[in-house]
């Protein structure tokens, strides 16, 4: 089942027509590409650290 659908997104759309209006839909929209982008560079980060981490072998502790 399909959570969102085509008329889903033209519903969600004209709501935030109604709620914004046309002058503010560019710059919402601008805002959450910025937002999305950041996340996604950071969630890039993380995965490599933690793939760098990874490969690193723990120390081991000598046992005399």
């Amino acid at each position: 089942m399909d959570l969102l659908t085509p008329v889903h997104l033209v519903i969600i759309l004209v709501i935030a027509l109604l709620l914004f209006g046309p002058k503010r839909l560019p710059e919402i929209g601008a805002g959450i590409g910025k937002t999305i982008k950041e996340f996604r560079k950071s969630m890039n980060e993380v995965q490599h650290d933690l793939a760098v981490e990874a490969k690193q072998e723990p120390p081991t502790e000598n046992k005399a």
